[in-house]
Parts: structure tokens; sequence; C-alpha cells
């Protein structure tokens, strides 16, 4: 079965200058692949470049493309989900130049029933590793009701 690939305003809820990714490149029931090309521009470009850190937000993004190509194909709209941390997070660089393209993998290693998830992500420009990490996020079932109760 083939899967459809979603514009990626479609799938995540960030908007203008905060969407960091530029499209989807293929995803499946277990990961996603998406790209972009570093701004020379825009909220986080520092002396050329963007922080590695900023890679963080990259894997963040990918896993909520990843989860609302999933809504999509079940008939439902992308939810709100939040990114409650990474694990090893490394980088051999400290910055991401503009104009690299780069490549956002992220691979489905648990989802539970309650929401919860951790994914295995690389950032890689061509054949080049340029960060890694182990992010968990958070999707809750009603997100506008979680926020409301002050837990978030």
């Amino acid at each position: 079965m083939s899967l459809p690939l979603f514009a990626i305003e479609d799938v995540v809820p960030h908007r203008q200058d905060m969407c960091l990714l530029d499209r989807i490149v293929r995803w499946d029931q277990d990961t996603i692949e998406a790209e972009l090309v570093v701004p020379a521009a825009g909220l986080f470009i520092e002396d050329g470049g963007v922080p590695a850190w900023v890679g963080i937000e990259y894997m963040a993004q990918a896993i909520a493309a990843w989860a609302g190509c999933r809504a999509r194909v079940a008939g439902n709209p992308p939810q709100l989900g939040f990114l409650l941390g990474s694990r090893r997070y490394t980088s051999p660089r400290s910055r991401f130049p503009s104009g690299s393209v780069l490549r956002v993998h992220a691979r489905c290693e648990l989802l539970g029933d309650n929401g919860l998830g951790m994914f295995a992500c690389r950032i890689l420009a061509g054949d080049e590793e340029w960060a890694v990490a182990n992010v968990s996020v958070f999707e809750p079932a009603d997100s506008m009701a979680y926020l409301e109760s002050g837990q978030a």
C-alpha cells in the first residue's frame, strides 16, 4: 500500500517562521523522513546558520509530521503534541550552515496507548550524520482539555 505524501502545513500545527521543515520525503507506519534547507534568515539564524541545538526542534517537528500523517490517513485532523525531552542529543557540529540540505529521520521505538512515545532520530546532510537523539513526546487524547487542566 502506497501512503500519501502530505504538505508539511497539513500535518504539523506550526505556522510561518515556526514551521522549520520544508517537506516530507517519505513515511510509513514506523518512520518518517523530512527535509529542510537551513535558511539564511529567520528566528534562529546566527553567524550564517542555526545552532546545532535547533536540531532537537527539527526532530520534534518530524515526529509531529509523522503523527499528523497517521491522523490524516485515519480521517482525522492532526493533534497537538508535546516535546517532553531528549536523551543523548549529540552533534559533532556547533551549527548547521545556511543553505545546507538536511534530512531528518525519526523512527518510533515505543508508542503507548496513553500518548507517550519514544523516537530514535537522526539528522543527515548527505551521508554525514550531523545529529542524533532519542526524543520523548506526548500526544494527549484531548490536547485542549490537557492544556486547560494545568498539567502542561
